[in-house]
């Protein structure tokens, strides 16, 4: 059995080492000497998640039950400990000072405990399992008591760590990049071979514990499940329609609709779908589950597809729209009617048992026009051509255009589907080059009528080797007042600390931004910042894996220069 004390110990050495290298080095060591059962627990820990990405559970606590736990165990007010998290400005150092303030005859450090009785890395995991399957009235008080339980339980160098899971943000530099790296330290498994493990499974946990078991040869065989959604195969922006060509010669061509990423896994009358972020929507969107039984001919198949809201006037609706039904958990049947939506299938990647990620795409799509039988206005699978003409291209562009959707995707023939990467198979070009994704990490109170809401927002870019996020400025503008009331409502569960007017949020929601040029910048972490950025639209339809990285801003840098 290993200690949660073992494992704070290992945090705070890898927190304090600077290189990549010797940090991955650590985190192979750390994998390699728990117990099998532990093995997938500390690889999400250290990554600072509770669960893979693809589950449905949810540790679901925020700033308010974790200040309210912190001060049952302590002994201190709710506001003593905000007054401490404006002082510290981190919630680890928070939680250790406000414990470390009782008195010895209230003391909840296990150093008052026998050895035998320390808090173990299952005990953590199971208590915020707990407090995840807490539902209905009490629920609140169940996450406390929960939380309470572990703080209690704690010593004084781990309460920090423990705090820091609960919010699901560890601060210790630790990434994907890096812990792909460390399993293949740990169990003799090439880089690649971990990395498709990955992309099969989405869930890192499930790698290092196969490749514990079973080496290269167990990892190399896992492969696609049904009802374990996978990362969505992502495109790259290009600047123009000639260096597509350049770069892929004869391609495919497909509308970019301007709708909403939806994964579909069915087996039999089954059928789950999912959103970019890999939530279960189905339960909101039951004309699209109806859809698909009736209209997919196939015993088990996993497709990817888009979304799109339509008016009556057959045009795309506001894309927010299309977001009030993937949220909507009440009154499901009368909001598809108000908003309907038309489902566009573009891909395969498994067909009645066999996984067809690695067909090239041509071969796909056919496989895929064999299995869905095509219906206007409810489903269908999207059109495409096959061209290296460039007037062809552009007449395909300006159609989707003149339909009111974003641009078009071009397509490499012979691509196999990549989940999560965001390669040169395919390409996407729409009218409005300079957006990023980004994620939004903080903001301030507004001033003025605005006080009582969240009027600016901080952004930043993702470092996918460290998994930190880098700053790269802020958006004011672009913003009704009824959206930011909606936002703050939105946001108010993602709040880790507030300082006067300053707030730092939890990564969770992305902004699509717009802005007139990026510049070099002391001023941020990630070395750059956005000329007068504005928001297009809230994307709390992608997840974290869609955010821009810090190479894509170099490399947007790096273009806007040569174009100068």
């Amino acid at each position: 059995m290993t200690s949660f004390r073992e494992f704070s110990q290992a945090c705070k050495l890898i927190e304090e080492t600077p290189g990549s290298l010797d940090m991955t080095s650590l985190v192979a060591d750390l994998l390699s000497r728990v117990t099998p059962e532990e093995l997938p627990v500390i690889t999400h820990f250290v990554m600072g998640e509770v669960f893979p990405a693809w589950s449905n559970e949810e540790i679901g606590v925020g700033a308010g039950i974790l200040y309210a736990a912190l001060a049952r165990s302590s002994g201190l007010s709710v506001s003593q400990i905000e007054d401490l998290v404006k002082e510290t400005g981190d919630i680890g150092k928070t939680a250790a000072r406000a414990l470390d303030r009782k008195s010895k005859g209230q003391a909840t450090f296990s150093s008052f405990l026998t050895e035998e009785h320390e808090l173990s890395i299952l005990e953590v995991f199971q208590r915020f399992q707990a407090i995840s399957k807490a539902s209905g009235k009490g629920s609140q008080a169940a996450r406390i008591k929960n939380l309470q339980y572990l703080f209690n339980s704690a010593s004084s160098e781990e309460v920090g760590y423990i705090a820091r899971l609960a919010l699901e943000d560890l601060r210790i530099g630790v990434g994907e990049g890096i812990v792909r790296d460390a399993i293949g330290a740990a169990f003799d498994v090439p880089p690649e071979i971990v990395e498709r493990g990955f992309m099969l499974t989405n869930d890192l946990g499930l790698v290092a514990s196969t490749a514990r078991q079973g080496g290269t040869e167990a990892v190399s065989a896992l492969g696609l499940q049904l009802f374990r959604p996978i990362r969505m195969m992502l495109a790259q922006v290009i600047p123009t329609l000639e260096a597509a060509l350049l770069d892929i010669g004869e391609a495919v061509i497909e509308w970019k609709f301007d709708g909403a990423r939806v994964q579909i896994h069915k087996e039999g009358d089954k059928v789950k779908l999912y959103s970019r972020r890999l939530e279960d929507i189905s339960n909101s969107l039951p004309d699209i589950v109806a859809s698909v039984r009736k209209y997919v001919h196939a015993d088990s198949a996993i497709l990817d597809s888009e979304a799109v809201a339509i008016d009556e006037n057959g045009r795309p609706r506001a894309f927010q729209d299309i977001l009030k039904r993937f949220r909507r958990k009440y009154d499901v049947h009368s909001t598809a009617k108000e908003i309907p939506l038309t489902l566009n299938i573009f891909d395969i990647m498994y067909l009645n048992g066999e996984s067809l990620i690695d067909e090239p795409l041509v071969k796909r799509r056919e496989l895929l026009a064999s299995c869905v039988e095509n219906s206007d206005s409810v489903i269908q699978v999207d059109r495409q051509v096959i061209t290296a003409d460039p007037e062809v291209i552009d007449t395909v562009y300006s159609e989707a255009l003149k339909a009111g959707h974003e641009g078009i995707m071009i397509k490499n023939p012979q691509s196999p589907y990549s989940p999560g990467k965001r390669g040169r198979n395919w390409l996407k070009k729409k009218p409005l080059m300079e957006t990023l994704d980004l994620a939004v990490v903080g903001a301030e109170w507004g001033y003025g009528r605005r006080t009582s809401f969240m009027g600016s927002y901080a952004l930043a870019c993702h470092d996918p080797e460290t998994g930190r996020f880098l700053p790269v400025g802020k958006v004011a503008t672009g913003f009704s007042d009824e959206q930011l009331a909606e936002l703050t409502e939105l946001f108010s569960d993602h709040i880790i600390m507030e300082s006067g007017t300053k707030i730092e949020l939890r990564p969770e929601i992305i902004f699509e931004i717009a802005f007139e040029e990026i510049q070099k910048s002391s001023n941020y972490e990630s070395g750059y910042a956005l000329r007068f950025p504005r928001l297009v639209n809230v994307r709390d339809d992608k997840s974290l894996e869609d955010v821009d990285t810090i190479g894509r801003l170099e490399e947007m840098y790096r273009m806007q220069r040569e174009r100068n």
